[in-house]
């Protein structure tokens, strides 16, 4: 399961930003991800007994709490800016590392402050390497 999380991410965020670039652009944003919300909704009820609940549904849903909000929150903002940036002209080939590097290197200081996570000497050499690239793929 631990490498099966890894591919099931690295797969469905290839497939998800072919299908962000191929969704017309005549389609409203918020409708387009309205439709795609609601069809999410409907598989993850779907899926749901593959992760059985430990207790029952209510007492399921009573540990839910803002973070699930918040998550819901940044999601749409994900969505919005990939659906804009490849409406605005940015590459299929660009727009994903820009981004992932960008959010990569913003969570190093919050993943040593609030979550006490380390770096290696080896980490830095590679976000340092990281920094480089993110320089050289927006060098015009």
């Amino acid at each position: 399961m631990y490498y099966f999380a890894i591919v099931l991410t690295v797969v469905s965020n290839v497939i998800y930003h072919i299908f962000q670039k191929l969704t017309p652009t005549q389609v409203n944003p918020m409708l387009a991800l309205a439709v795609a919300y609601i069809f999410a909704a409907l598989v993850s009820l779907l899926m749901l007994p593959l992760f059985p609940l430990q207790a029952g549904l209510v007492s399921e849903l009573r540990q839910v709490n803002w973070a699930s909000i918040g998550l819901g929150a940044s999601i749409v903002g994900l969505e919005l800016g990939f659906l804009l940036a490849y409406r605005l002209g940015w590459d299929i080939t660009l727009a994903a590392l820009v981004s992932n590097v960008s959010v990569a290197l913003i969570l190093i200081p919050i993943g040593l402050a609030l979550f006490r996570e380390h770096l290696s000497a080896v980490n830095v050499t590679g976000l340092v390497v990281c920094l480089i690239g993110l320089v050289l793929v927006n060098w015009k």
